[in-house]
């Protein structure tokens, strides 16, 4: 998946720094995007899956302007209904700006949405 940084892809605009280069969270979201769609084999007629880890380094700055491609490796199989991705990120020069792995869980829709809107129960 491409991405050209944009002023709102900053550490300024998410509020997760004070500098005009692309932010860690909205590389994330750019790593779990493309977990998503590494995933979707994995998947039947009403599974979907959802993130649970994410061991990411962010090791260089881009900015805006700048192009960032974002590859997540589908795994050779699962491990029951976990699965792991290696996820990197390069920019247009060739040089890696975040290196790491995204964890997901294969889990009914419809199950895991009534567990979400649940209320909380009693302590």
């Amino acid at each position: 998946m491409r991405h050209v940084v944009t002023d709102a892809d900053t550490a300024v605009s998410v509020g997760s720094g004070d500098v005009p280069v692309l932010a860690t969270p909205r590389l994330i979201a750019w790593m779990e995007a493309a977990t998503m769609v590494a995933a979707a084999p994995f998947t039947d007629a009403g599974q979907t899956t959802v993130g649970t880890a994410i061991r990411v380094e962010h090791l260089r700055a881009t900015r805006v302007g700048g192009r960032v491609e974002v590859v997540a490796e589908a795994p050779a199989e699962a491990a029951g209904r976990r699965l792991t991705f290696p996820v990197r990120a390069v920019d247009a020069s060739g040089r890696l700006v975040a290196d790491g792995e995204i964890d997901r869980v294969v889990v009914d829709r419809r199950r895991f949405l009534a567990a979400a809107s649940a209320p909380p129960a009693d302590h």
